[in-house]
């Protein structure tokens, strides 16, 4: 009752607010007349996405197929969050096992790929795709027979999400009596009774190819109920609860459809305004002009017009030549504000988008890559290494062990710590390009010796692993001294200045003050 009184006063003050002018707390809550048309809904998570969510991957695939600018933005994310791959680096303390782990791992990183078309980051960046255009990919991870003759009888199936019914809802019977509650099954998601996934319900082929699947004739559209341990589900969450992922080119496919038509028409127009015609005109349509060809079907005759040419008109005859407008002088700026809009949706920079550089100088263009990266080191580390390296990791490891080809003792039995301290990993993307690397080195470089950042970490930033740097500067330098070489960049021996700093081929033995090089 007193919930109702409150209600019942609190719409009373409304009207009464409303009735002597008082604007609401918040304008866009407001029912002025600039609010009429504006009357939102608020589904969840769940049915957002299973309302709009075929809808808008449609349209997405469709602008990528056809579209350069919405290809460049796909391309432009991939290359910049994935480029040649995700690579990790074992953080075991055992030196031993991490260097068996990092040997079998890149062994294995060629024969990943269950379809043979690429290596495992080569999927790192086509599941990146698929989640940016499609809004999601599925990973089946697909263990394999000793016999496949693989280096870890693993291997990985990438998966459109259209083979994951976004239609397919219901609740699934309880097998452990009444007092157990059933699973629920959620836009092809199968959920136990406290929310963890537990089995994902596959069609087998993709639906929209029909008989052209290679599995439509073994009951290709029938769904089958995989467990959720063999699926990775990659898609970026922008809302708790949200189950399914929405493509990134949502915000922008309305904008880019209709700039694309946009641009089209100012390519006709253009076109258009290119063609010189003459149109004449005369008293007696049947007699001939100078140069006049014969009638078409329709009665229409054309007469050419060559250089050099004075064509003398008879008597009530009348010569206009067609003036199509131009483009204008205001196209390229419009277009600029559009492009940046359509860059803002998708998450990167105009430049990227466009290719357009007009304008930039290495301030600006640092300071766009510098937001830019950062909102691409978080999909990185947050979507793409936690929901897709991680798993494959732990799956790979975990096959690795079981089949005999990597000794981990205490793995299987040691209980969970001790197989977190096997499966810890740092996992280091590629490096950063930058417009004008000297200045940045040199910046790196004063960090290092200031003893803000580590040597590690300096060489993690560029994309490189600091255990195997230093093996091969420490291979490199035993080869040069067997040839009796000294290279400017050899530091033992040279000076910043490239000249010599210590005649001795010995790095240990000690110069003039008594102290050796390495001190």
């Amino acid at each position: 009752m007193a919930w109702a009184a409150s209600r019942t006063r609190a719409t009373w003050f409304g009207k009464l607010r409303s009735l002597f002018g008082q604007p609401p707390v918040h304008e866009a809550a407001g029912r002025g007349r600039r609010a009429l048309a504006w009357t939102p809904g608020n589904p969840g998570a769940v049915a957002a996405m299973l309302a709009t969510s075929t809808e808008l991957r449609i349209k997405s695939r469709d602008l990528v197929r056809r579209n350069a600018w919405a290809q460049a933005g796909i391309e432009a994310f991939v290359a910049n969050a994935v480029g040649t791959g995700i690579k990790p680096q074992s953080l075991s303390d055992d030196e031993g096992f991490k260097t068996a782990v990092q040997a079998l791992w890149r062994d294995w990183v060629e024969e990943a790929d269950a379809a043979g078309q690429t290596d495992f980051y080569g999927l790192q960046a086509l599941a990146c795709r698929a989640m940016l255009e499609g809004g999601e990919c599925l990973i089946r991870l697909r263990p394999r027979r000793p016999e496949d003759g693989l280096s870890v009888p693993l291997q990985l199936q990438l998966l459109e999400p259209e083979h994951l019914p976004i239609s397919l809802n219901t609740d699934l019977p309880a097998t452990g009596g009444a007092s157990s509650p059933g699973n629920t099954v959620r836009s092809g998601i199968e959920f136990d009774a406290v929310g963890r996934r537990v089995a994902y319900h596959l069609y087998r082929s993709h639906p929209e190819d029909g008989g052209l699947a290679p599995m439509s004739g073994h009951g290709g559209m029938d769904t089958v109920r995989i467990p959720a341990a063999e699926i990775v589900h990659l898609y970026r969450v922008l809302r708790p609860g949200q189950i399914r992922g929405e493509p990134w080119l949502s915000r922008a496919l309305v904008k880019l459809n209709e700039l694309d038509q946009y641009d089209d028409a100012e390519l006709v127009r253009k076109k258009t305004a290119a063609m010189f015609a003459g149109f004449v005109t005369r008293q007696n349509p049947e007699d001939n002009l100078m140069g006049e060809g014969a009638t078409d079907a329709d009665g229409i005759a054309l007469a050419g017009l060559e250089p050099g040419t004075l064509q003398i008109l008879e008597p009530g005859e009348d010569i206009k030549f067609s003036d199509p407008a131009d483009v204008g002088g205001s196209y390229s700026e419009f277009l600029r504000t559009q492009f940046r809009a359509v860059a803002a949706a998708i998450g990167i920079t105009y430049e990227q988008l466009t290719g357009d550089l007009t304008g930039v100088n290495y301030s600006s263009i640092r300071a766009g890559m510098l937001e830019f990266r950062r909102r691409c080191e978080m999909v990185q580390h947050g979507v793409l290494v936690h929901q897709l390296c991680r798993p494959v990791w732990a799956a790979w490891m975990k096959q690795a062990v079981l089949a005999g080809v990597l000794d981990a003792p205490g793995f299987v039995r040691g209980g969970p710590s001790r197989r977190r301290q096997y499966l810890a990993a740092k996992w280091v993307p590629q490096g950063w390009q930058w417009v004008d690397p000297e200045k940045e080195f040199k910046a790196m470089l004063l960090a290092i010796r200031s003893g803000l950042m580590s040597r590690s970490e300096a060489i993690s930033a560029n994309g490189y692993d600091a255990e195997d740097i230093d093996r091969e500067i420490a291979a490199d330098n035993q080869r040069a001294d067997d040839l009796g070489l000294i290279f400017d960049s050899d530091a033992r021996y040279t000076t910043r200045d490239g000249s010599i700093a210590k005649p001795s081929r010995d790095p240990l033995a000690p110069d003039d003050t008594g102290v050796g090089l390495s001190g």
